[in-house]
Protein backbone atom coordinates (compact mmCIF):
# COMPACT_ATOMS: atom_id res chain seq x y z
CA UNK A 1 0.00 0.00 0.00
CA UNK A 2 1.30 3.28 -0.82
CA UNK A 3 -0.74 6.60 0.63
CA UNK A 4 -0.44 9.89 -0.17
CA UNK A 5 -2.17 13.54 1.44
CA UNK A 6 -3.21 16.67 0.00
CA UNK A 7 -2.22 19.16 2.63
CA UNK A 8 -3.72 22.00 0.91
CA UNK A 9 -6.81 20.60 1.58
CA UNK A 10 -6.43 19.81 5.16
CA UNK A 11 -9.05 20.95 7.85
CA UNK A 12 -6.72 20.13 10.78
CA UNK A 13 -9.50 17.69 12.27
CA UNK A 14 -7.15 14.89 13.53
CA UNK A 15 -8.93 11.41 12.95
CA UNK A 16 -6.05 10.12 11.14
CA UNK A 17 -3.90 10.66 14.14
CA UNK A 18 -5.90 9.29 16.12
CA UNK A 19 -6.92 6.52 14.06
CA UNK A 20 -3.61 5.60 12.87
CA UNK A 21 -1.11 7.22 15.01
CA UNK A 22 2.26 5.96 13.38
CA UNK A 23 1.32 6.86 10.00
CA UNK A 24 0.18 10.21 10.47
CA UNK A 25 1.20 13.37 12.56
CA UNK A 26 -0.03 17.01 12.76
CA UNK A 27 1.72 20.11 12.49
CA UNK A 28 2.26 22.13 15.75
CA UNK A 29 1.39 25.54 14.44
CA UNK A 30 -1.72 24.56 11.97
CA UNK A 31 -2.68 21.04 13.10
CA UNK A 32 -2.52 20.10 9.09
CA UNK A 33 -1.75 16.84 8.46
CA UNK A 34 1.65 15.49 8.06
CA UNK A 35 2.10 12.14 6.52
CA UNK A 36 5.11 9.84 8.67
CA UNK A 37 5.39 6.82 6.31
CA UNK A 38 3.92 7.02 2.54
CA UNK A 39 4.67 2.72 2.54
CA UNK A 40 2.86 1.76 5.65
CA UNK A 41 3.72 -1.79 7.01
CA UNK A 42 0.90 -4.33 6.01
CA UNK A 43 -0.58 -4.62 9.84
CA UNK A 44 -1.64 -1.10 9.76
CA UNK A 45 -3.73 -0.87 6.34
CA UNK A 46 -6.95 -1.43 8.40
CA UNK A 47 -5.92 1.47 10.41
CA UNK A 48 -4.71 3.45 7.65
CA UNK A 49 -8.22 2.92 6.17
CA UNK A 50 -10.06 3.95 8.44
CA UNK A 51 -8.03 6.96 8.89
CA UNK A 52 -8.84 7.64 5.61
CA UNK A 53 -12.94 7.18 6.09
CA UNK A 54 -12.74 9.31 9.15
CA UNK A 55 -11.15 12.12 7.65
CA UNK A 56 -14.09 15.26 7.13
CA UNK A 57 -12.04 16.66 4.08
CA UNK A 58 -11.23 13.41 2.30
CA UNK A 59 -7.79 14.06 1.88
CA UNK A 60 -5.95 10.49 2.22
CA UNK A 61 -6.05 8.76 -0.69
CA UNK A 62 -4.54 4.77 -2.13
CA UNK A 63 -1.53 5.71 -4.76
CA UNK A 64 -0.97 1.76 -4.53
CA UNK A 65 -3.38 -1.19 -3.23
CA UNK A 66 -1.29 -3.73 -1.35
CA UNK A 67 -0.45 -6.22 -4.43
Amino acid sequence: MEIAVDENRCVGAGHCVVAAPGIFDQREEDGVVVLLDPRPPAVTHDTVREAALLCPAAVIRVVRAPS
